[in-house]
């Protein structure tokens, strides 16, 4: 039941926040048609705009309404006013809390005998503004966590169970590890697994990125939300609710938007201090007029000026919103950020550390030659070696099978089959026994390596021997991806320093590097070797990003300054990694640092903002300024102002990805 559980509270965390959009939104109409009459019957009002509404008991009614819209539509921030008070942590709540509280409690004293002019309209206008700010900026943030909602509505809720042969519908939230499900055409897969019998092309671009159908066969992993395709599957599950790829990816979401940067908390020490200083601005403010002989009215309106223009909504709003959007929006386009910070100092790479096969490279090695050193024919040394490497899961095995299946070759059957550590793999054969081994085994058994073997292109080569005689060769490439060379060139004109640090051979390693383009390049480095490649960088003052599969790479990626887990699939989730990309694509790494830099430039955008409109404008809500005085509406419309100026400027990072 750990899917259908984690899904129910994904929804009502989700049915809360719409709740309380809603509150909002009702609140907001309501002290809105309340304000009207408000300001209709305030003399204030009749006297600007010359008409004149007057009746006996009318300031009993405008209190009457006035008091109906404070403790109605002013709630919200006289119960946020309690929550920052008991947590001793005075913020913008605090400050609209006290700025309508003083305008309620002085309008009310006046209207009871107290000499002076009511605060009323003020009080209203300034409800309504807030009501409106904090509704819209609940329905930005709404909108900024969809992504994770489409997430969570992609697992089925319904799976057809495989028992004793006969299947049976069940719930998704059902599903144990171990269970043997079918999955018919163009279902959705219900949780993590693998194909037990069949084979179909799967649509997994909303989990990994990947826009085309995949292949995929019998022994092969699936994932959990994926779209199946035209033919029927049946499948192991592996690993259900919260083990499961998808929910890994949603979590990770929802603790990269919780997590606070840097940057936040930054502003956060901004809103208290600026908290306090709009307090005692306030309080200044009053004393210094009240000392110079105004009145009490005249005074306080320039107190609540001050302490409604001060109100760090925007400062609130300005870092939160971003990080909001930018996780979303990276999480859309297969950028799993988990650690915020990094993400942010993404701004600040200049040396990049690539790892090769797979990232810069295809990952899939293809036969580009086949060689024979003596009487056997090239089809025969495709045929025995590719029935040696039907039994391993290497790459280069995959190369070679593929290319004898394209052949129409029969394999033959192979005995006594076993792997020779690092160096290649061996069995018997109609009696006889072979291997297929790299050029280290042939050195270290003293056997020459054929001239014919060199070559300028980027080539991995085995060999095949019969009881140790060299027998012939294959050579097979490993293609380097199209997307590479946009990607380095997009990050050389950054001037960003760019190396690739594999675990092949020099020959291969060096013209990978030169036809890339490389600033460098590193060879034969085993995974824990590739930790001291970061340290000599890192000792040249370059800040350091590393890309790894995530897993041989794992050193390496929690020495550098910033750790990018590259590679599809349930491999994604790695502890190490600070930024995971879902697609193995080395274009997402260069759309990862220009969307970060993006990202911090809203941030610090919308920090100069939101702290600079404070700056100017509490000088003029004092009046100490000659000429320059403003009023507690029109303060109240300028904060909003700065709000929405905020919400939209983090909208634009939108076009940034």
């Amino acid at each position: 039941m750990e899917h259908s559980n984690h899904q129910h509270h994904q929804e009502n965390h989700h049915d809360h926040h719409a709740h309380m959009i809603k509150d909002f939104k009702i609140r907001f109409w309501i002290s809105l048609i309340l304000t009207i009459p408000i300001l209709l019957f305030s003399d204030m009002i009749q006297d600007w705009l010359n008409f004149n509404i007057q009746f006996e008991g009318k300031d009993y009614v405008v209190f009457g309404l006035a008091s109906i819209l404070f403790f109605y539509g002013g709630w919200p921030f006289l119960k946020g006013l309690k929550e920052e008070l008991t947590d001793k942590n005075p913020g913008m709540m605090t400050l609209i809390a006290l700025a309508i509280t003083v305008a309620y409690v002085y309008s009310s004293a006046v209207v009871f005998g107290l000499e002076g002019m009511g605060f009323f309209w003020e009080l209203a206008t300034l409800i309504v503004i807030m009501l409106l700010g904090h509704w819209m900026e609940m329905r930005s943030i709404m909108g900024a966590s969809k992504a994770l909602e489409k997430l969570a509505d992609l697992m089925p809720n319904e799976a057809h169970l495989i028992v004793d042969g006969e299947t049976k519908d069940i719930s998704a939230g059902e599903l144990k590890k171990g269970d043997l499900i079918l999955v018919k055409a163009n279902e959705k897969i219900p949780a993590d697994g693998t194909i037990e019998e069949g084979e179909s092309h799967l649509d997994e671009s909303m989990l990994t990125g990947e826009s085309k159908p995949v292949k995929r066969d019998k022994g092969d992993d699936v994932i959990g939300g994926s779209i199946n395709g035209k033919q029927s599957l049946k499948i192991k599950i592996s690993k259900t609710g919260e083990d499961s790829y998808l929910n890994q990816v949603i979590n990770m979401v929802k603790e990269a938007q919780q997590s606070k940067s840097k940057t936040q908390n930054l502003a956060n020490v901004a809103a208290k201090w600026l908290t306090f200083i709009s307090i005692g601005a306030g309080i200044i403010t009053l004393s210094v007029w009240l000392i110079l002989g105004k009145d009490f009215d005249f005074s306080l309106g320039r107190m609540v000026t001050v302490m409604v223009i001060a109100c760090p909504h925007a400062l609130g709003l300005a870092i939160p919103l971003v990080v909001s959007i930018s996780t979303s929006l990276s999480a859309e386009k297969g950028l799993l950020i988990r650690n915020r910070t990094a993400f942010e100092n993404a701004r600040k790479v200049s040396a990049i550390v690539f790892d090769k096969t797979g990232t810069l490279t295809e990952g899939k090695f293809g036969v580009t030659r086949i060689h024979s050193s003596g009487e056997w024919k090239k089809d025969q040394i495709l045929k025995f070696a590719a029935s040696l490497e039907s039994s391993s899961e290497h790459p280069i095995a995959q190369g070679v099978l593929e290319k004898a299946k394209e052949a129409n070759i029969t394999l033959k059957e192979v005995s006594n089959f076993e792997s020779i550590t690092g160096k290649g793999i061996q069995g018997d054969i109609d009696g006889k026994t072979y291997q297929v081994v790299s050029p280290g085994y042939l050195e270290e058994n003293s056997i020459s390596i054929p001239q014919e073997t060199d070559s300028d292109e980027a080539e991995t080569i085995v060999f095949l021997l019969e009881e140790k005689k060299l027998l012939g060769f294959i050579a097979l490439a490993d293609s380097i991806r199209e997307e590479s060379h946009q990607a380095i060139k997009t990050l050389r004109e950054k001037g960003i320093k760019l190396y690739m640090a594999t675990g092949d051979n020099e020959k291969t390693a060096k013209a990978v590097s030169e036809q890339l383009k490389l600033d460098g390049y590193y060879s034969e480095v085993l995974p824990d070797e590739k930790v001291k490649v970061i340290e000599e960088l890192q000792k040249k003052g370059e800040f350091v990003a590393m890309t790894g599969d995530g897993v041989n790479d794992a050193p390496a990626l929690a020495k550098a300054d910033i750790g990018i887990a590259v590679g599809s699939g349930t491999d994604v989730a790695v502890e190490t990694a600070d930024i995971i990309l879902v697609n193995s694509n080395p274009q997402d790494i260069a759309k990862l640092i220009l969307f970060g830099k993006a990202t911090y430039n809203k941030m610090i955008q919308n920090l100069g903002w939101a702290v600079g409109y404070n700056a100017i404008a509490l000088p003029l809500a004092t009046g100490f300024i000659p000429g320059l005085m403003i009023q507690p509406a029109v303060g109240a419309a300028l904060m909003s102002l700065s709000t929405i100026i905020c919400a939209a400027n983090a909208q634009l990072l939108r076009r940034k990805i």
